[in-house]
């Protein structure tokens, strides 16, 4: 993948790098944020349909009180990958063949497997909440909602409009780095996009009711755990489930394509944390904010419409709510919009990562055409614009996604501690130490996460008599797609 780049270009922008490095902190980030690119495609990939809908349950039966939930779970991801990261710059290997061969192959082949069966299975609520979000639209443009067959053909006809936009993007992403740098380019505007409509809601909510400022700072701040049946469950669910494992697949792979090596370690960080934690920071905690005022009311979810339970709280249905904010339906529509930029974002990083890993499944060598190919794997997700996955879909998914998650958790702690294969790479006291730490707390909680998706999106629906007497209770899905 990285001969494609012109050598010349990467050593320029490594002495770009290196006289960032001697900069004032201030001038370097600047520097660094014109090159950022791989993080993007990892923010597009979690704020999909299970961001949404967290996002969504969170602002509207808790308030404000889960808005540090969120940007503590999303860190110790980044810690982890940061990790993976560092062993991919450090030596340049493509990282399948390192895990094969400085752990195990059935690990590596695991890992692939995972990723290729949780992406295909969470691809079709991407197009669910697209479709909702687009049926929604034609309901406030005059289509009644009665009339099943036309919202079915706006569903489908807009569901394939979003597959050959996202096809031509992928593909450009595939072919060159001029591809490369569209499709990057797309994907940060697509966010930037679906932060502003969140924005605008709150904004008006702030200007026409105002908004409490003590209690948003509480929620952030506070490490606030409601005093609710469930709440802990939610809280460790979340924080242990916030990176996919199919986002542990694509980002080694999306800074070799960039042709990223060794000098390139701090762009990598900072790419990280100013292209993947602060827009999925920014953008959950304002879809949490604007549920909070709008649809939470103490002691809680009296203002819901019908007063539904948590697993009939879709975002779609929170939208229009909405009208109340602009007392118009526009609102409504600014955030069917939100969400349907955030299901195309989810939907393209879906198609990417199929692309690489069947190659690397596989063991084929990577060109063009097979990766244009294997893109094609999830589109049957497609689908999901108007029909449900089958229950046995979600329950395969939660089964081996998070069996996968704290084993590849561990073996990217392994690696990012391996002298033999990193050499110096391998870090220094004491931020070694330091670091290590970091990860050891994100393993932990990455196990008890694991285990409660598992429970919950497993054990409960296989064997729903064995849970406890029905109470509301806020069992917020992974924000991962």
């Amino acid at each position: 993948m990285t001969s494609k780049w012109d050598p010349e270009q990467l050593a320029r922008e490594t002495q770009t790098l290196q006289a960032l490095g001697a900069q004032p902190w201030l001038p370097r980030l600047r520097g660094y944020f014109r090159l950022t690119g791989p993080a993007w495609m990892q923010s597009a990939m979690t704020l999909g349909a299970g961001s949404a809908v967290a996002s969504v349950v969170a602002g509207a039966f808790y308030g404000y009180q889960l808005l540090w939930v969120q940007p503590i779970a999303m860190l110790l991801g980044i810690a982890m990958m940061a990790a993976l990261g560092n062993v991919v710059l450090t030596r340049g290997e493509r990282a399948y063949a390192v895990v094969a061969r400085e752990l195990h192959p059935v690990i590596a082949f695991l890992w692939a497997l995972a990723t290729i069966v949780s992406t295909i299975i969470w691809h079709f609520p991407q197009y669910g909440l697209a479709g909702a979000a687009i049926a929604d639209i034609a309901n406030v443009a005059g289509v009644p909602a009665d009339a099943k067959g036309t919202l079915y053909a706006v569903k489908f006809g807009g569901g394939l409009a979003i597959l050959a936009v996202n096809l031509y993007m992928v593909w450009s992403y595939g072919s060159k780095p001029a591809g490369i740098r569209l499709y990057e380019t797309f994907l940060r505007w697509v966010i930037r996009l679906v932060i502003l409509a969140f924005l605008v809601v709150v904004i008006t909510r702030w200007v026409t009711h105002g908004l409490d400022w003590a209690g948003l700072v509480k929620g952030f701040f506070g490490f606030q755990i409601p005093d609710r049946p469930g709440a802990v469950t939610t809280i460790l669910g979340a924080i242990g489930a916030a990176v996919g494992i199919n986002m542990t697949f694509l980002y080694p792979y999306s800074i070799l394509a960039k042709g990223w090596g060794k000098h390139h370690k701090g762009l990598a960080r900072f790419d990280l944390f100013g292209s993947l934690l602060m827009p999925y920071v920014i953008l959950t905690s304002l879809i949490i904010i604007a549920m909070a005022v709008t649809l939470h009311q103490p002691p809680f979810g009296t203002n819901l419409p019908h007063n539904p339970g948590v697993t009939d709280l879709k975002p779609v249905d929170a939208a229009q709510s909405l009208a109340v904010v602009f007392n118009s339906a526009l609102g409504r529509v600014i955030f069917d919009l939100g969400f349907f930029g955030m299901a195309c974002g989810a939907i393209s990083a879906h198609m990417v990562v199929c692309g690489f890993t069947c190659c690397e499944m596989f063991g084929l060598e990577y060109t063009p055409a097979r990766y244009r190919r294997f893109t094609l794997v999830p589109a049957i997700g497609l689908l999901g614009v108007a029909l449900p996955s089958p229950l046995w879909m979600p329950i395969v998914a939660s089964a081996v996604a998070f069996t996968m998650l704290p084993i590849a958790y561990v073996s990217f702690y392994f690696l990012n501690n391996k002298d033999s294969y990193l050499g110096e790479g391998a870090g220094r006291w004491p931020w070694r130490p330091l670091f290590n730490v970091v990860l050891v707390i994100a393993m932990a909680l990455a196990v008890v996460g694991s285990a409660i998706k598992i429970k919950t999106g497993v054990i409960d629906r296989l064997w729903p008599s064995a849970q406890p007497a029905a109470t509301v209770q806020a069992t917020s899905p992974s924000p991962t797609p």
